[in-house]
């Protein structure tokens, strides 16, 4: 005897969930972090911790996160899903403005733990940075994906290292200047000397981090061809 129908109410959206392949379920994964580093780099980025090189935006913790998975997401899913993920990040993004500034704007009540000026400060200046970041990180990650995909169709998928670090280095190079000179000047008045050497210190820093990443996007791509069965996309010009 055959075993009744499940109705497609109940249960069809689990049902089809379970029917994901591996690399869609990778997919989503990878942009649910991805999101979540993006907006909380933006949310801490406000605050300046010492380093022996100088001070630095704490927000620069989050965002290697973002580096790695542009590149595996660029590899595996080619230029139209790192496409996907950087506009989802920039919606997701705009989401998070659009919140903060709505609810900067709402009136307190005399419970409320953070008072108004200490809210504004944090999150009103956190809605300034994001406006900055948006546009660098836009530049940034169009421009990662462009040349991630030049080295991978010159080296013909090969030399993961060059795409990977190359891209990274070009990418952030224009993010760390867009982002310290927006936010740095016109929201937080900084002078131009301390944005200078800011942003000499911050890409320093975000180039030693993007060559100390290699072996962890060789690690990673390993164990997403060999633990999952995923094959990278093939490169432009080749037929998949």
């Amino acid at each position: 005897m055959a075993a009744p129908a499940v109705p497609a109410s109940e249960g069809g959206a689990a049902s089809a969930f379970a029917r994901f392949a591996a690399s869609q379920k990778l997919f989503v994964y990878m942009c649910a972090i991805f999101v979540a580093c993006l907006l909380l780099g933006d949310v801490i980025g406000g605050k300046i911790i010492r380093t022996p090189l100088g001070p630095i935006s704490v927000g620069i913790i989050p965002f290697p996160v973002t580096f790695l998975l542009t590149d595996v997401v660029n590899d595996f899913y080619g230029r139209r899903g790192a496409r996907f993920l950087t506009m989802l990040g920039f919606y997701m993004a705009l989401l998070a403005w659009v919140l903060l500034q709505v609810t900067t704007l709402m009136p307190v009540d005399g419970s409320t733990y953070f008072t108004q000026s200490e809210y504004a400060k944090v999150f009103g200046g956190s809605a300034q940075l994001f406006v900055a970041s948006m546009v660098a990180y836009l530049v940034g990650q169009f421009l990662d994906i462009q040349v991630f995909q030049f080295w991978k169709a010159i080296t013909q998928s090969r030399h993961l290292w060059l795409r990977s670090t190359g891209s990274t280095i070009f990418s952030q190079a224009i993010d760390t200047v867009t982002i310290n000179l927006i936010f740095g000047r016109v929201t937080a008045g900084w002078g131009w000397g301390f944005i200078g050497a800011k942003i000499g210190r911050e890409y320093v820093i975000k180039f030693v981090v993007a060559v100390l990443l290699t072996p962890v996007i060789y690690t990673v791509h390993g164990a997403v061809v060999r633990g999952l069965g995923i094959e990278p996309a093939a490169h432009e010009g080749k037929k998949s």
